[in-house]
């Protein structure tokens, strides 16, 4: 769903608030932090340090102090906002598009649904079920590595999961390639898509 600028202002402001909280931070340490390779995190440290928003000082035993400028501080608030914004746009956009699914499934007089996909997204569709009283009966996402999310148990296989009516896609991973085999398993008509996927 993020796009590669949306990707790019995330990590750099992910290193900002971390040189902000401790300025002896490693290169190595940083990547580990940011969950990305060690060359990336030096090219994103050295493009802050290029913009003005972070300073360098030598320390002794060949390290180095981070330091935010006040152009890096300005950098962090603007980031941060943009970022609050966006999550807010997204959690009204998914919240809609959610409750508009679960009209559809009461409309078909389903009642039972099972969220395809462990994301935000299924966490917004869970608060939205309960205010249409739709009963999710459980979590699908093949590539789980948890056995329960928002206080459901999570399956693997769709094969173990009780009788239920539909299908609710919220995989923000791969959602096009969910879909498809969704479709395969339990046909067209049962897999509900919330718009914010843009699949149809």
């Amino acid at each position: 769903m993020n796009t590669k600028g949306e990707r790019d202002d995330e990590l750099v402001l992910e290193l900002l608030d971390a040189i902000g909280k401790q300025s002896n931070l490693s290169q190595r340490h940083l990547a580990r932090q940011l969950g990305v390779a060690l060359g990336l995190a030096n090219s994103y440290l050295k493009r802050c340090i290029r913009k003005g928003y972070v300073k360098i000082r030598t320390a002794p035993a060949n390290r180095y102090l981070y330091y935010l400028t006040p152009k890096g501080f300005a950098e962090k608030s603007r980031l941060t906002a943009k970022y609050l914004s966006y999550s807010f746009a997204f959690y009204r956009h998914a919240s809609a598009s959610c409750a508009e699914v679960f009209q559809q499934c009461a409309l078909r007089g389903w009642k039972r649904v099972v969220l395809c996909g462990i994301s935000d997204l299924a966490e917004i569709a869970s608060l939205q079920a309960t205010e249409a009283e739709i009963e999710i009966v459980a979590i699908y996402d093949p590539r789980a590595d948890r056995e329960r999310f928002i206080g459901k148990k999570v399956w693997t296989d769709l094969d173990g999961i009780e009788t239920f009516d539909a299908c609710v896609l919220t995989d923000l991973q791969s959602p096009s390639t969910s879909h498809k085999q969704l479709v395969e398993r339990v046909g067209q008509e049962r897999v509900m898509v919330p718009d914010i996927l843009r699949l149809e």
